[in-house]
């Protein structure tokens, strides 16, 4: 798939610095021409920059790859994963429901729902406007030029000003020894406030990020009361978040 492929670049390139295009078409199996196409639309999503003959990286090692691409990576595994998170929220609650990508397949499952919700991103908040029976809550704050999430004094001041009866919450990186974690101090504070102002939360994760710990803290695994994620988690930390009491479920 095409997402795929882009996803495989982008990783090459950041983590060599730079690649060249007979290179990354050799790596893909795609041809020269595809490889250019996509270099060009990794250009335009400030992914890395091009030059004759192929492109050099302007994510950092510990950056987040941009919305836009990691919005289509793993999109049925994270459908499932919002379905099952869903499931998991009786109508009339009030739900905080995070930025990120997966939050966002959550926050579209709970669009017909009798909810009441906060969503802390304006592309969730797009996703619940016309909810039919949703009453929808929108916090003050800064978004974040291509995420959308809202992050501040005035989004952390929102969530600490109301009491809900479920967060959830995305995350760059979890374990059971280092918690919860993100890549944004900015999103790892409003993380904490989302989670302080729950009576439960529910974490929402691909597996893959079960083994990865990025730079800012959030709150350690036994602030989660349940995980979501999908079958290529780590067995190891699945057991070890068990150990922890964390209810995971995977779909």
């Amino acid at each position: 798939m095409a997402t795929d492929r882009l996803r495989q670049i982008t990783e090459a390139v950041r983590e060599a610095g730079r690649a060249g295009v007979a290179e990354l078409a050799e790596l893909t199996g795609a041809s020269e021409m595809t490889i250019r196409r996509d270099l060009e639309v990794l250009a335009a999503q400030g992914v890395l920059e091009r030059y004759r003959g192929g492109a050099r990286s302007l994510l950092l090692r510990g950056d987040e790859p941009p919305f836009a691409l990691r919005s289509q990576d793993g999109l049925e595994a994270k459908r499932r994963i919002a379905t099952e998170a869903a499931r998991l929220i009786a109508d009339g609650e009030s739900v905080v429901v995070d930025s990120g990508t997966t939050c966002l397949e959550v926050a579209r499952a709970l669009k017909d729902r009798r909810l009441t919700v906060m969503p802390l991103s304006l592309h969730a908040v797009n996703a619940l406007t016309d909810g039919p029976h949703l009453t929808l809550l929108v916090p003050g704050g800064r978004p974040r030029q291509g995420e959308l999430a809202l992050t501040g004094p005035l989004t952390q001041a929102s969530l600490s000003a109301l009491r809900f009866d479920t967060a959830v919450i995305g995350c760059c990186g979890l374990t059971a020894e280092d918690g919860l974690t993100a890549y944004d101090l900015d999103d790892a504070a409003v993380k904490r406030a989302a989670i302080a102002s729950a009576r439960r939360v529910i974490a929402v994760t691909e597996g893959s990020k079960l083994s990865r710990t990025a730079l800012a803290h959030v709150a350690p695994a036994s602030a989660l009361h349940a995980v979501v994620t999908d079958r290529d988690a780590p067995e190891d930390q699945v057991d070890a978040l068990a150990a922890r009491g964390v209810t995971v479920r995977q779909v």
